[in-house]
């Protein structure tokens, strides 16, 4: 059964800075590896990644809402500059929107069940997903989205 996780994106303002950021480590991963792709370190490698790798994602929360998911492609051990052990969770580059939902802040990584993940955005939802996320909530709250 496929499951997914879930990450808080801290520092991110909207999804754009996210793929702006993701867009220049990439780009540092062109120049410096044989192999360029996009990794997300973690501390622990997740105990359920043969799960994960059934086509699992990871989902973003910004400004306490999930907005945006990206494929999981693999994992892989490695280290960090410093030496400490890391697991590199690899991304597709790709950006999929989802249909924003609210989420609590929390630390690390959570998994997130198939039957749990929020649609992904349609069209008319990308405006939404491009609001403050203030606004989207308060909107949210009335009713209107």
């Amino acid at each position: 059964m496929t499951v997914h996780l879930i990450k808080m994106a801290v520092g991110v303002e909207d999804v754009q800075h996210l793929a702006d950021l993701q867009s220049r480590r990439l780009e540092q991963s062109k120049k410096t590896e044989k192999k360029p792709e996009l990794y997300h370190f973690t501390r622990h490698m997740p105990r359920r990644s043969e799960e994960l790798l059934e086509g699992g994602s990871i989902y973003w929360v910004i400004k306490r809402l999930i907005r945006v998911r990206q494929r999981i492609l693999g994992l892989k051990q490695t280290n960090r500059p410093d030496g400490r052990p890391a697991c590199a969770i690899i991304l597709d580059s790709q950006l999929v929107r989802t249909e924003p939902r609210r989420f609590k802040a929390f630390q690390g990584w959570r998994y997130f069940q198939s039957a749990d993940v929020p649609k992904d955005s349609s069209k008319d939802m990308d405006a939404v997903s491009e609001m403050p996320s203030e606004l989207a909530e308060e909107l949210k709250d009335l009713g209107l989205l």
